[in-house]
């Protein structure tokens, strides 16, 4: 059983030891951030997002860009034709008007509609949002039908991801 007092806790896991740090209401983790290389947008990227990103960018999954939050609030999924786009997953994000930027993110290759608020997804959205605003603090927001916000710090070879948690559900194991 873990300490609810407990202000630190770690996770083994296949990636190696995983650190929660509680701060105030928040909930920190660190985590890798992923290398983003240009790729051109493509015809296929415009009919899966039903407009065209202004920009694409491919680490392990791909990020497309657009000009609007109203194109990332407002897309309804096109699951057979974003499952044909390169990357593990698809993320499409924007700047915002209330937060540094907004994203939803999907995955339709991993049988994953969308991603209610996708921790990998912004180790490779942060660092791009923290190059374009010459920043190292992003406030993020997923804009999925359960929402979340993400409290994120670009450090370079690292992302540190920030946000409130709720209960999920509880149990026990009998030997």
């Amino acid at each position: 059983m873990i300490d609810p007092q407990a202000q630190e806790v770690t996770f083994d896991t296949l990636s190696g030891p995983l650190k929660v740090l509680k701060k105030g209401d928040l909930y920190e983790l660190t985590f890798p951030s992923y290398k983003l290389l240009k790729t051109p947008v493509t015809k296929a990227m415009t009919e899966a997002f039903g407009t065209q990103p202004s920009a694409a960018y491919l680490g392990r999954d791909l990020v497309c860009i657009f000009d609007h939050e109203d194109t990332v609030r407002n897309y309804q999924p096109k699951q057979e034709q974003l499952a044909q786009l390169p990357g593990l997953l698809q993320h499409m994000t924007s700047q915002g008007e209330a937060y540094d930027c907004l994203s939803r993110s999907f995955a339709p290759k991993l049988l994953i509609k969308e991603d209610p608020v996708c921790g990998s997804g912004h180790c490779h959205i942060v660092p791009y949002w923290a190059k374009q605003l010459g920043k190292k603090d992003i406030l993020a927001f997923q804009a999925s039908e359960r929402t979340g916000i993400l409290h994120c710090q670009y450090q370079g070879e690292q992302t540190k991801l920030a946000g409130q948690a709720v209960l999920f559900s509880q149990g026990e194991i009998f030997f």
